[in-house]
């Protein structure tokens, strides 16, 4: 058989990577995930490979070559077959087993023979093209028994698809030369090509996948591989090195072929060089090729809402930090665990579970290199992790020594709100395999910022429920103060007038009487600041409501008018809350009226709705001032005298009794405030 020195530069280049795949499989020996017979059968295909690239210049006979061809298959017929029986759950039938080491015998003898006697009634393509296709055919079947049956063994499934690829192409080559008058150079070299990417993807994965623990070997191409730029890269790729060679070519003369053959080996040998030489290039292609190629260890749709299942439960603000705890040493099947939280500078133990840990000696600074660890670089603390060349255990130099001194601590986890820590967690070891590899990591990290917000945003709502607390304590403050100045000013009327008219009898039991009813009153908002008493919600009748607040604003001028023709309304509330209601925007009207005018109160039921229109005819307010400032507290037209809340309270207390407080007002023309109540039935 006649090959060209293309072919001869496609086959040695083949040959030269073969061997260092041997080397490969020869170094990776120890981890046990591969048979000594796959050793073989990599060296037996480098020598495959060498005899066709050099067969033209030793003038090997082409009895020779289906010599060598047949070993070739049967080799790693062999090896897959050794392979099924050592590593998959499910084994060959003893008669197949028997069956493939007899055809693998004959076959050897056959091509023996034909070197030795050349016998004339089978033609020498014949016999090469009809065993090759025979090969090929029976390697096929031994790879798909072996993918279909190996579960756990990532490293195996990437092997039986590049040998697929081989032996795929092998039917179809010795199919089309069966048909064909002569071997096709340009199918031929092909094979080489193949030998060549295929050895060096079975070199990367068998340097990457360094299995430490039994995972799904189930091949599942991720999105990015399916669906994003890995068509255009390659693309692109394919174009560069065209580029490069044409470029080549043109220069310095020569063959297309050699430049691609050498490109291909030059480059092939750099990428395995620099997988076997580097281990951060070998620890993300792992991770690459676990991402991408094979199904996850997880399904992170199913724990993802297992844990917004478990964080949604109802739950009191002391059981957060169980809850959180819980919900992360569940993934994991931790046995127990501790969660620290930041607290100012320092993060302090907030919760232990089945954990023995002094708090005291746990509080940690939020500027030491273990909380800069875990804050900067997100980084999963595993203790247990001690190997010096394990690069899980590479910042465990910055453990601080309460975490030493706990004898079950498995990791530590940082707990991080967008880029800030508020805390981390330490969960004891698992129940079972205690192993991590980078899923379990994603997840972690993951799941360890999905707990942060869960505590950041149970922390704010209970900083908004004391704040609210402090909100409501200071608008009842507000209020007592309101009302407290509207009895300041009645005891400064009384000792205003106290010289004047001390030695009327009248005057002093009407002094008398304001005493008491103030002293009475101020006892009332005392008792409501102090919240000892709750406000006295009742049945009143709201004409003696409304006829007490008149009384109390007789004193003012105009003096406010009543019409009520449904006397016999009730309504809930507390007396001197509704009463001041009233008060407030009576004396409002009378602060806003000149004597002369008038203040009218006129008293209408709908329904079980009563209406109180308090109507006057005194300065009025615009659009503006009633829609932007009216009922805006602490605002008020009322220099040194009022405090701008009577308005905005005396809605608040409406409102909150089921009712509302509306407004009506013309510039220079007068004001009527609506008052709507709900009626109670008697």
């Amino acid at each position: 058989m006649e090959i060209d020195s293309v072919t001869q530069v496609a086959f040695i280049s083949a040959s030269i990577l073969s061997l260092i795949l041997t080397g490969i499989f020869l170094s990776q020996i120890y981890r046990k995930t591969l048979h000594w017979s796959f050793i073989a059968a990599s060296a037996m295909q480098t020598i495959w490979l060498l005899n066709i690239g050099m067969g033209q210049t030793l003038d090997f006979s082409i009895g020779h070559l289906m010599l060598v061809e047949a070993a070739h298959f049967v080799a790693w017929i062999l090896a897959t077959t050794q392979t099924i029986r050592h590593y998959c759950q499910n084994c060959l039938p003893r008669i197949y087993t028997v069956g493939l080491y007899l055809f693998c015998a004959v076959a050897l003898i056959f091509n023996t023979f034909y070197i030795v006697f050349e016998p004339l009634w089978l033609q020498a393509k014949v016999a090469l093209v009809l065993q090759g296709i025979v090969f090929a055919i029976v390697a096929l079947l031994n790879v798909e028994q072996l993918y279909r049956n190996v579960q756990t063994i990532r490293l195996l499934k990437l092997l039986c698809l590049n040998l697929a690829a081989i032996f795929i192409y092998d039917v179809y080559f010795f199919s089309q030369s069966l048909v064909q008058p002569e071997l096709n150079p340009g199918f031929f070299q092909i094979r080489a090509v193949i030998i060549i990417v295929t050895s060096v993807f079975m070199g990367i994965a068998a340097i990457t996948l360094n299995q430490t623990q039994d995972q799904t070997a189930r091949l599942s191409l991720s999105r990015p591989v399916v669906f994003y730029t890995t068509s255009l890269t390659l693309a692109g790729s394919l174009l560069a090195i065209i580029a490069l060679g044409g470029y080549y070519v043109r220069i310095y003369g020569g063959d297309w072929g050699a430049v691609a053959y050498s490109l291909l080996l030059a480059g092939a040998i750099i990428a395995i060089a620099l997988v076997f030489t580097s281990r951060t290039v070998r620890e993300r292609l792992t991770v690459l090729i676990n991402k991408h190629l094979f199904s996850h260890k997880y399904d992170y749709r199913t724990e993802w809402l297992k844990l917004i299942e478990r964080l949604s439960q109802p739950t009191s603000p002391e059981d957060v930090h169980r809850r959180a705890l819980s919900a992360v040493a569940t993934i994991f099947k931790s046995s127990g665990g501790a969660l620290w939280l930041r607290r100012g500078k320092v993060l302090v133990p907030a919760f232990q579970d089945n954990i023995a840990i002094n708090v005291l000696e746990a509080i940690e600074p939020d500027d030491s290199l273990f909380t800069q660890a875990l804050e900067q670089s997100e980084w999963v603390f595993l203790p247990s992790f001690t190997g010096p060349q394990d690069p899980l255990a590479q910042n465990n130099q910055y453990l601080p020594e309460w975490a030493r001194r706990i004898s079950d601590i498995w990791l530590i986890l940082p707990l991080l709100n967008e880029s800030e820590l508020i805390g981390f967690m330490v969960l004891t070891s698992p129940n079972g395999d205690a192993t991590l590899n980078w899923e379990d990591l994603d997840l972690l990290k993951t799941v360890g910022r999905q707990i942060a917000n869960y505590l950041e945003r149970h922390e704010q709502a209970e900083q908004l429920a004391e704040a609210r607390q402090f909100d409501a304590f200071n608008k009842l403050a507000a209020y007592v103060m309101h009302d407290l100045k509207n009895l300041i000013a009645q005891q400064s009327l009384v000792v205003k007038n106290a010289e004047k008219h001390k030695d009327n009898p009248a005057f002093v039991e009407d002094a008398i009487q304001t005493i008491n009813n103030s002293v009475t009153r101020m006892n009332n908002l005392l008792r409501k600041l102090q919240r000892n008493e709750p406000e006295g919600v009742r049945i009143l009748n709201f004409n003696d409501v409304l006829v007490e607040a008149i009384k109390r604003c007789q004193k003012g001028q105009p003096v406010p008018t009543l019409r009520n023709e449904h006397e016999g309304i009730r309504v809930k509330g507390d007396w001197d809350s509704l009463v001041m209601v009233f008060v407030h925007l009576i004396q409002n009207a009378q602060d806003a009226t000149a004597p002369s005018g008038f203040i009218d109160l006129h008293v209408r039921r709908e329904n079980n709705v009563v209406y109180v229109a308090i109507e006057d005819n005194g300065e009025g307010m615009d659009e503006d001032f009633v829609r932007n400032r009216l009922f805006k507290p602490f605002d008020t037209t009322k220099t040194g005298k009022g405090m701008g809340i009577g308005v905005y309270q005396a809605r608040d207390y409406v409102q909150a009794l089921g009712g509302n407080l509306t407004v009506e007002s013309t510039k220079d023309e007068g004001t009527t405030f609506t008052i709507s109540l709900p009626v109670t039935a008697s």
